[in-house]
């Protein structure tokens, strides 16, 4: 399935039944009175948060949406039927913004969150409603009020309590791959991600989180380069990021040279992701650079800690595990 998390759609509720106009009239029923029924009310558009959805690709082909209209009145006191509603089910994590102003006005961080966007138009009141004391034959009726109108902007930002970043081929979806169960595509050439993974990592029997591996970010990220600008906005949520660095290009005359220009572009994009709590994880320590590097990283940042792994022999997983867990819990309680 295709991943989108961003469209544009318009959605409109319906219109309110007109009232009727109509008097009884029956056999050996002289003088029946007004009988007219009400107008059917319009249909709602609501919007709610659904598990079963993954992705705004349903947005993307189709952006707009129309409740039904309330059916007129009729005689013999006979209510309009009510228009049908219709229901948007977006995943969680999905926010509602108003295309013209920019305004977030949802957040649906919760499944089965619901709220109405539009709410459909009253039906209008037939005329037995108007009969009074000096008015015994009323000929009129009110119309169905109009709906209403938005234009909406979806954005999807993925629900995972961490955050993998870094360049391509750093080793983010293998890594991913030895801590819980998500199967990304992986391969050796550059932007084999191509959209953000979740996977959920147990943590001992009664404990779990949610980790994402997003596209490697390159150079001038923040400014459209690359893939990866399409999903910063995925680290919005995220309690710990956790910063993966690959020995094989690591400098290691300035080792911390990848780290300071990743920062760089999170900077750029949004400064509040500077201030998320961070973890250092050098991948790859199977290779012969591994242990090099990390000797150089230690020399050149001593005070700074940084975790060491090898997503093919599992050497340092389980520390790594613990050590999101560590800040995800922590954030939690």
């Amino acid at each position: 399935m295709k991943f989108v998390d961003s469209a544009k759609i318009q959605v409109s509720s319906g219109h309110g039944g007109a009232g009727c106009v109509s008097f009884r009239r029956e056999k050996y029923v002289p003088k029946g009175g007004p009988d007219g029924g009400d107008g059917g009310r319009g249909g709602d558009v609501i919007i709610e948060a659904s598990s079963q959805k993954d992705t705004l690709l349903r947005f993307h082909f189709n952006q707009h949406f129309k409740a039904g209209n309330g059916l007129p009145g009729r005689g013999k006191r006979q209510t309009g039927a009510d228009g049908a509603d219709v229901v948007l089910e977006v995943p969680p994590g999905t926010l509602v913004i108003e295309a013209e102003t920019g305004k977030t006005l949802l957040d649906l961080k919760e499944q089965g969150q619901r709220f109405v966007l539009c709410k459909g138009g009253r039906g209008g009141q037939g005329n037995a409603r108007f009969v009074s004391s000096t008015n015994r034959s009323p000929r009129m009726a009110q119309s169905g009020e109009e709906g209403q109108e938005m234009k909406l902007v979806l954005e999807l930002a993925l629900l995972a309590d961490a955050g993998l970043v870094g360049y391509p081929n750093v080793g983010k979806s293998t890594l991913i791959s030895k801590l819980s169960a998500a199967r990304p595509k992986i391969a050796d050439y550059p932007f084999t991600t191509l959209v953000p993974n979740l996977g959920v990592v147990a943590a001992g029997e009664d404990h779990s989180f949610v980790i994402a591996d997003l596209p490697g970010l390159i150079d001038g990220a923040s400014k459209g380069a690359g893939l990866g600008h399409r999903f910063l906005k995925h680290l919005s949520r995220c309690q710990v990021l956790v910063h993966v660095l690959d020995p094989t290009r690591m400098d290691f005359e300035k080792p911390d040279k990848d780290l300071l220009a990743i920062k760089k572009e999170l900077k750029a994009y949004d400064p509040l992701l500077l201030k998320k709590p961070t973890l250092l994880a050098l991948g790859k320590m199977d290779l012969p650079q591994g242990p090099e590097a990390l000797a150089a990283f230690k020399k050149a940042k001593p005070k700074t800690p940084i975790l060491a792994f090898s997503s093919y022999t599992s050497q340092g997983l389980e520390e790594l595990r613990w050590a999101i867990w560590k800040i995800v819990f922590q954030n939690k309680a």
